[in-house]
């Protein structure tokens, strides 16, 4: 059994089990955390899919960490014109454990 969740302005596929690392969420580890946006859900073969959310289903899971991803450097530079601009960003993120599926 697997369901497409939507949260952060992205969609994931997770299966009960599975760790998915989201964009940050306003929890403390630990908590608990459910997604109610949920696209579809299927299980052995039976497809139930949203128009655009599926009716009564919703995704609960654990807030394992809160963390950064690694830092990406942004660097502009124009030939000849003596610009160039160095700037580092670090994407916060919220690692989450699935626990139950319920459709």
């Amino acid at each position: 059994m697997y369901a497409i969740i939507k949260t952060g302005g992205k969609q994931y596929r997770v299966a009960e089990g599975d760790v998915v690392m989201v964009e940050k969420l306003e929890a403390a580890e630990g908590d608990a955390v459910v997604f109610d946006q949920v696209l579809t859900v299927v299980n052995d073969g039976d497809v139930k899919v949203g128009k655009p959310l599926v009716d009564g289903a919703k995704v609960t899971g654990k807030v394992e960490t809160q963390g950064k991803a690694r830092k990406i450097l942004v660097f502009k530079y124009k030939a000849k014109s003596n610009y160039r601009r160095r700037q580092g960003h670090r994407q916060p993120f919220t690692k989450v454990v699935i626990e139950k599926i319920e459709a």
